[in-house]
């Protein structure tokens, strides 16, 4: 009888949530056929005040941010679940239906978004969208289908969550369909941006357009270097804002249980994000490789033209991100039993990452005045320009990846010694793999300045595959190191100062105002394209903004994107509240 109501109330709920994201598709397309029928025929209209660029950025990026969020979670909530039921541990079971808690509202809100930009994007730019359209339609349905079809899957996984606690492998598979049919969709929005970044298919110019192959225009070349990046960014993103709400729960917390089980889940939320962020630097480098492929002169424009200081602002961001999550972990350690031994490490890493950061944050081209530019003979510096080059840089980003990856596996040899008679020699191993790699990764960066461009380009592969070979042996070698370890003492969950969690705030605010950022010099340095070197933007707001006028509309973008994350926390809340009082 109890599995018969469960099954009735995850059915409603399905109903429910399909019922409110139809509601927004069927607006949506009236919306645009009204305005349209309104307007009258126009290649652009005006968006008052604010204008109608600002306002779709705007309004695209609040979107992706939710969108984001809603494909990142899904994926480490079926890990987490998985986890749980290979483990039979309640505790993961229960940590992934936490997770899963703050994504009814968060859909809702990515379909309203997502319709509000649809109809701006037909209102306001009628002319780019006829062209999208003549190259994409058949997507277009198909995106809806994937919307409808993803909406109904993951209102079942979240209502059936009891009904289905006794069938774990029916609900495992709902949520493996939530992560695939949100793949889907990634992929299929990745190639309508990739598209106007690097066309193909096409011939002509603005109004004389001629589709050749739709099936090269989809294909284009950025289309699987931006789904890579987007994916792995979508992970970093969810695991962030997860863990924001970690701290939330635990500064709200009213017993010590409560504490214990936010604290946990912080870390795994900080863990997730952190553990996608590694990688991600080179999955940028991927994409930038494709740009450069397609077009030197936007590969220039991004990296060396009117966008390179915003390299610098992404570096600092970065680079406080390594430094915040490391800060966490040094505060974690003094929950582990034993970890007091590891202590030491603190002030190598942290004269790493510094250093990092210093010379990842060294631009090349100082903004000066003329004068100041006579006193240093040029627009570098005499001594700390050599700093500003990618050799330098690449074997920075390198050394910080490499030390924060050996201090998150301090954290976890916390309370643990290993007992198997060879730990010793596995140890030292580690620590010659360590020495080595760093001076692989330091050698590389030296010897690029003394080799032609395409050679240096090639040692950040050769850098980049040592610190990826250095983490895999690391591990290989770890698990038998440490296998029927002794414990020292249990980990103390939620023994954590408050300033821990603000630490989690900052690493999501962090991340979010860096994604904003690098969405808008993912879009701007098409410049005044609408579809790079195929479609012209022949508006009035053809024009890069000031940095001072991006910066400041971004950071605008991630303060209302978290005023609305915060009614998510607070609906959630109230939701888990109202569960246990019926």
């Amino acid at each position: 009888m109890a599995t018969l109501e469960g099954t009735i109330a995850a059915l409603s709920g399905v109903r429910k949530g399909l019922a409110k994201v139809s509601v927004i598709l069927v607006a949506t397309y009236f919306l645009i056929q009204g305005f349209n029928h309104l307007l009258g025929p126009a290649d652009y209209r005006a968006f008052p005040v604010i204008g109608s660029r600002v306002f779709v950025w705007v309004i695209a990026q609040w979107h992706l941010m939710f969108a984001a969020f809603v494909l990142g979670v899904p994926i480490f909530v079926i890990i987490t679940e998985t986890i749980g039921v290979v483990k039979k541990s309640r505790r993961f079971d229960d940590l992934a239906k936490e997770f899963t808690r703050l994504l009814a509202v968060s859909y809702t809100l990515t379909a309203v978004l997502g319709g509000v930009l649809l109809v701006a994007l037909f209102a306001l730019y009628p002319r780019l969208v006829a062209h999208l359209m003549t190259v994409f339609e058949p997507t277009w349905f198909f995106y809806v289908a994937m919307i409808l079809l993803e909406v109904f899957f993951a209102y079942l996984y979240w209502y059936s969550w009891e009904a289905l606690r006794e069938r774990k492998g029916w609900h495992l598979f709902i949520g493996f369909m939530v992560n695939v049919v949100g793949i889907v969709i990634l992929f299929v929005t990745s190639s309508w941006v990739g598209y106007t970044m690097t066309p193909g298919g096409v011939e002509g110019r603005d109004l004389g357009i001629t589709v050749l192959d739709r099936w090269n225009a989809w294909t284009s070349f950025a289309v699987i270097p931006l789904f890579i990046h987007r994916f792995i960014a979508n992970i970093c993103f969810g695991g962030a804002v997860v863990g924001a709400y970690a701290a939330f729960r635990f500064l709200c917390a009213e017993t010590d249980e409560e504490r214990a089980q936010f604290d946990w889940m912080g870390y795994i939320g900080s863990f997730i994000a952190v553990a996608a962020f590694i990688p991600l630097p080179f999955a940028g480098y991927y994409f930038g490789t494709e740009i450069y492929a397609y077009s030197q002169q936007m590969g220039v424009s991004m990296m060396g033209g009117s966008f390179a200081q915003l390299w610098i602002i992404q570096a600092i961001l970065i680079g406080s991100l390594f430094l915040g999550f490391n800060l966490y972990l040094w505060l974690a350690m003094g929950r582990i039993p034993g970890a007091e031994r590891y202590r030491f490490s603190q002030a190598i890493v942290l004269t790493v990452i510094a250093t990092g950061f210093a010379i990842w944050a060294t631009p090349h081209s100082i903004l000066a005045t003329v004068s100041e530019m006579r006193e240093m003979g040029g627009a570098h510096h005499p001594r700390l320009g050599v700093l500003g080059v990618m050799s330098a840089k690449n074997t920075a980003v390198n050394m910080m990846i490499l030390f924060t990856f050996l201090n998150f596996m301090l954290y976890r040899r916390g309370n643990k010694e290993a007992v198997v008679p060879w730990a010793k020699i596995g140890k030292a191993v580690q620590a010659l793999l360590l020495l080595g790699t760093s001076g692989i990764v330091i050698g590389y960066g030296v010897y690029g300045y003394f080799v032609p461009a395409a050679i240096r380009i090639e040692f950040s592969v050769y850098q980049v595959l040592a610190v990826l070979s250095f983490i895999v042996i690391f591990l290989v070698l770890e698990v038998p190191i440490y296998k029927g370890a002794r414990s020292l003492g249990e980990i103390q969950w939620g023994k954590m100062p408050p300033r821990s969690q603000y630490v989690l705030f900052f690493l999501a605010v962090t991340f979010t105002w860096l994604m904003g950022l690098m969405g808008y010099i993912r879009s701007g340095i098409r410049q005044y394209w609408h579809v790079y070197g195929v479609m012209r933007d022949q508006s009035p707001e053809a024009f890069i903004p000031t940095h001072g006028s991006a910066t400041m509309t971004v950071s605008l973008i991630v303060l209302a994107f978290f005023l609305m994350i915060a009614a998510v926390f607070g609906l959630a809340l109230r939701s888990e509240r109202k569960e246990k009082a019926v």
